[in-house]
């Protein structure tokens, strides 16, 4: 398992503190950045939100090493034929780093504010099954391509240059639902993302895809597992106790959500976990995004000490 860096677009990101970070997660050893992809956070006060694919566009021709994506882009309001345009296009741009996030939508704030559709929640998974579908065709068809939903139509539509690399980006799937994200994942999906789940949770649903998975006569091989969620990062135990202390929750009740939580030696522990639970990789969510300080101390506390600082992976012995 590899260890990568996941950035909340809404919570304060402009360009420069994107470009730091951006420079720092290449240069330290993680194995990728990710980004959401929001208009603003789900309450106010609002704040800087740099756009999605224009960063994604900077990444591709100014990074040369990571994995980058989103986590995820909506389909209520990405509509699917630019979505599929543009990531194939910076796909190709970056050598085929690109990991294209694609969701349903799910803030009710934003779509409020700029005027969007969220559509109820079997409205909007329907949706989203269609766009993923609208994207699968648009990517990986040869020729021109028909389509007659209720929400999108294609009508010999095709797009030029096709994608470099067959089937263009791989496509990521985030979300923890059994019922229907996970079969989703099964029929469309190259990766499948786990938010904010325990390691005990991740291997339960990992079991539950590789049995969708052979539904659709799919090896389980083919779809990459990643889990995104949030992290307490503390260089010391003074350190940990002040981060914990100012979100007045303790270590244990936030691991109990699924969050990695403690100094290097703690954190490599539940990387370990996370593991074995099956995932190939963590995207750790980091909020401080003027803290460069804080990424260096983390690759230094864990990457290295994992053997991932340049492209090695976690592989923690357990005792």
């Amino acid at each position: 398992m590899d260890v990568a860096i996941m950035l909340e677009g809404q919570n304060g990101l402009n360009w420069s503190n994107f470009k730091r970070i951006a420079q720092a997660v290449e240069d330290l050893g993680f194995a990728g950045l990710y980004r959401s992809d929001h208009f603003t956070n789900p309450g106010p006060p609002d704040v800087d939100s740099l756009e999605l694919w224009v960063s994604l566009a900077w990444l591709a021709s100014n990074t040369s090493r990571i994995d980058f994506g989103s986590l995820v882009t909506p389909v209520s309001f990405r509509d699917p034929v630019f979505t599929a345009r543009m990531g194939k296009d910076i796909d190709d741009l970056s050598g085929g780093r690109l990991h294209l996030g694609i969701g349903a939508g799910w803030q009710e704030r934003e779509h409020e504010m700029f005027g969007y559709d969220l559509l109820d929640l079997a409205e909007r998974m329907d949706r989203f099954e269609e766009g993923l579908e609208v994207i699968s065709l648009l990517l990986g068809s040869d020729g021109p391509v028909n389509f007659e939903g209720d929400y999108y139509e294609l009508h010999q539509a095709i797009l030029l240059p096709p994608p470099a690399r067959p089937g263009g980006p791989r496509i990521l799937i985030g979300g923890n639902g059994e019922q229907k994200t996970l079969r989703l994942v099964s029929r469309y999906a190259d990766m499948w993302n786990g938010v904010y789940i325990t390691a005990q949770r991740f291997g339960e649903l990992n079991r539950v895809l590789d049995g969708y998975l052979e539904e659709e006569q799919r090896p389980a091989g083919d779809v990459h597992r990643s889990l995104m969620t949030g992290l307490v990062f503390g260089r010391d135990d003074a350190d940990l106790k002040r981060k914990l202390e100012e979100r007045g929750r303790t270590a244990e009740e936030l691991r109990s959500r699924g969050m990695v939580v403690g100094t290097a030696e703690e954190v490599v522990d539940q990387l370990g976990e996370i593991a074995e639970a099956g995932a190939q990789r963590v995207m750790l969510q980091w909020l401080a995004l003027d803290d460069i300080d804080g990424l260096e101390a983390l690759a230094s506390g864990v990457l290295e000490q994992t053997g991932q600082g340049n492209n090695g992976g976690i592989a923690k012995e357990r005792d």
